[in-house]
Parts: structure tokens; sequence; C-alpha cells
């Protein structure tokens, strides 16, 4: 049996039999000779036929003699093919996959995505972003992280406020996860450092080209920390090793035309009560849109960075479980991380004595009682610790120069799409 050969190995094969296998990606028939342009997951291969193409996107095996041709994709070309229909196409796809852009809009492309996302051009973003969490792991593997895996259903919301899905849990309510942030903290007192890639759910009425009501979170939490620069500094490793990921994928990049950025050895940071000076001297808790890209610019310009940390942000605005700034209870040792002109991470110091968060919890009128599960864990001794979560495909997004984040994602769950 001849083993399969990809697309990307063929120049190497030069004057050998192969097996090649893929989909059709394109027919061509001319006079006295067919060519059959045949798509696997490393790149196209020619093969000079006779007769009728088999339809596009059917599923074939190829087996032929390898011959050199500067003209053909990789510089060469199958000839003497003997060619099998493995699976045939008996529908066309929703727009021309072999053209070397995408000439369908956005709500086809999401209508069709099983089939749309065989595009190399949308495909590659998600090789990008798959290439992006497995850097994302390298890193926090590298400082001694655990990786672990929680659950998606939870007793009570995970963050204070409305913004969460409801279910039926065998006759009781539950809820689908907004995080995993009260699970990841208690795993510090198991394994110190873990993180964690999976799904979360936000029932946030935006209709918006940020937000979606599931995506996948990347999340880390540290234990023996100083204070939330530690975290910081943790970040910066993980956004390098999801950089160096990204760029391990180099055909991938450059077929997309991105940039990727530099990460500063550290990243340069501005405290929320100085930008807000910078921004002309607002009184707000948070930053808005244009306020981001206005600071994201700013950083460019000063400090040559396309990363930037805007820390200290009011504790009106951040979780109960938000560690406060030292002699200044107003604000927070907490962060946002600005990439492009956009929010991508949040993150901060979490507290870690059960007496300070049954003082919070009093402090925003919380009953205790609902978070019994949670401040059990404080009571049996934690250390200090913090965290941070990235959105994936926010991530992407702004790596690629995407305006819609529904593009860097498989099956987005917004207000209006539910399928496929």
């Amino acid at each position: 049996m001849i083993a399969r050969v990809l697309s990307a190995e063929l120049a190497a094969h030069i004057g050998e039999r192969v097996r090649v296998a893929g989909w059709v990606h394109r027919g061509r028939e001319l006079k006295s000779v067919t060519f059959v342009i045949v798509r696997d997951r490393s790149g196209l291969t020619q093969v000079v036929a006779s007769g009728p193409a088999p339809a596009e996107e059917t599923v074939v095996e190829v087996t032929g003699l390898v011959t050199a041709n500067p003209k053909a994709p990789g510089g060469c070309e199958l000839t003497e093919p003997v060619l099998t229909v493995l699976g045939e196409a008996v529908a066309p796809p929703p727009f021309d996959l072999y053209r070397p852009t995408v000439s369908a809009t956005l709500p086809t492309i999401l209508d069709h995505a099983p089939v749309a996302l065989r595009h190399p051009l949308l495909r590659a973003q998600f090789e990008i972003a798959g290439a992006s969490v497995a850097g994302f792991r390298r890193a926090l593997d590298g400082i001694g992280c655990t990786e672990i895996h929680t659950p998606k259903i939870v007793g009570s919301a995970t963050e204070s406020g409305a913004d969460v899905f409801g279910i039926d849990y065998f006759g009781r309510k539950a809820f689908l996860a907004q995080s995993p942030q009260f699970f990841k903290q208690a795993m510090v007192g198991v394994f110190e450092r873990v993180y964690e890639v999976g799904p979360v759910f936000r029932a946030e009425p935006h209709d918006t080209a940020r937000h979606l009501a599931q995506y996948t979170s990347l999340d880390a939490e540290i234990g023996f920390i100083s204070d939330h620069r530690d975290v910081m500094a943790v970040l910066r490793e993980a956004i390098a090793g999801m950089l160096a990921g990204a760029a391990s994928r180099a055909d991938a990049v450059e077929l997309l035309g991105a940039e990727l950025p530099e990460v500063p050895a550290e990243i340069p940071s501005i405290h929320f009560a100085e930008a807000q000076k910078l921004l002309g001297g607002k009184d707000a808790i948070d930053l808005a849109p244009a306020d981001e890209r206005w600071l994201s610019e700013w950083a460019r310009r000063e400090h040559g960075s396309e990363f930037f940390f805007v820390t200290g942000y009011p504790m009106a605005k951040r979780p109960f479980y938000t560690h406060s700034e030292p002699g200044n209870p107003l604000y927070s040792n907490s962060f946002d991380l600005l990439f492009r002109g956009l929010e991508l991470v949040t993150g901060g110091q979490r507290l870690h004595r059960h007496a300070d968060y049954l003082a919070a919890l009093a402090e925003r009128g919380e009953s205790p009682e609902a978070y019994e599960g949670y401040l059990e864990v404080f009571a049996h001794g934690m250390p200090p610790h913090g965290g941070f979560a990235i959105g994936l495909e926010r991530w992407t997004a702004r790596l690629l120069g995407v305006a819609n984040i529904r593009q860097t994602t498989l099956f987005p769950r917004d207000l209006h799409r539910l399928t496929p």
C-alpha cells in the first residue's frame, strides 16, 4: 500500500508514484487534457488527467507519478493518475471555494459554515487560533501551571448581575457558567498555578461586532503573588507564547497577510486615574470603546507598543473578589490589556482572606449564603493570588485585523444565531 503524501510534501517525491487524497478544489477541462486541483490540509496538488473532472468538493484519492512542473502549485504535479472517488459531492458549495478571495457575505459564510470554512482564507484564521491556544498552553506549562477542566453548569451565577443563561437542571434552577473564576481560584489551593481553555456563556443583550453569547476563554490563576503586577508579567509570557504559536503557522500568516506584533520585554502601563487625565479629566469608572482606541494609539506613539496595560480600575467597576489598591481603597489591583484599540484581557489580584470576602459582600449588600461553597475555600487558607482571562475569538480578530468577531468564531452564538 502506498502511504498518503500531502500536497506540501510532493516536491520531495519527484519521480516517484505516490498517493494523495483530498477534495476537488477545481476542475478545468481543456480539449486534450483535464486539470484536477486536489486540496488537502497542507495545500493544493495539480493532477493531469483525462475525461470529465469530478464535481467540486468531491473527495478523491489519486495515485500518480510526481512530475516537475514550475507552473503547477508547489512546482510539481501528478501525471499518469488513477483517480478514485471516496465521497461524491451532490450539491455545489455556497460560493466558489477555488477563488483566491472570499466573495460571499458574512451571513452566507455563517449560514453555511461547515462548507464555507473550507476556503483556504477562512480556514487559515482558525489555524492561527488553534496555534495561539497551543502557544498559550506551552507558555503556562513552562512556568509550572496545571491545566484544569471545570464545570460549565453551575448552581449560581459566577459574576454578580443578570447576564446569565438559566437552565432547567432536573427540575432545579441552574446556570451556564460565565467564567471558571470560582473553580480556578479554588484550584490554586490545590496546584498553586492553573489554567483552563474552555467555553463561557454571557447572556449580554449586545448586538455588536465584538460581543458573543458563547466564546472560548483562556483563563489562568497564579498563587503566591506579590500583587497584580506579577499576574501582568505572567500574562506577558502567555501573550508572547500565543504569538509564537501563531508565527509557527507561517503559511497561514502569509496567506492572510497578517502583521504579527512584537511583545515588549515589559508591556507599558498607566494607572486608570492617569488615563482619565490624558482623556481630558473624565469622571468615569470604565473606559469607553473610543477611550480604548485613543489610549492604544497614544501607547503606540509614546511607547512603540501595540500592547498597553491600564491598571487600577475603580473598585465600583470590578467584581467583589477583586483586591483593592493598598492605601487607596477606591481603586483596585486590577488591569485591562489593550491591544490595537480594544480591551483584550481583564485580570488582577483577588482577595484571599475569608474575612475580607465577608466584608466585600456586605459592602455590596450581598448575602454570603449565596456564595457558601465558594467561600469555604478561603476558610481553609489561601495564598495571595490573581489571574486573567483572554477571549480567543477577540484575540484572533485583533491579531488578523478582522472587523467582526463572528468571522473568527466557529459557529457563533449571539442574539440571533443558534444554528448551524
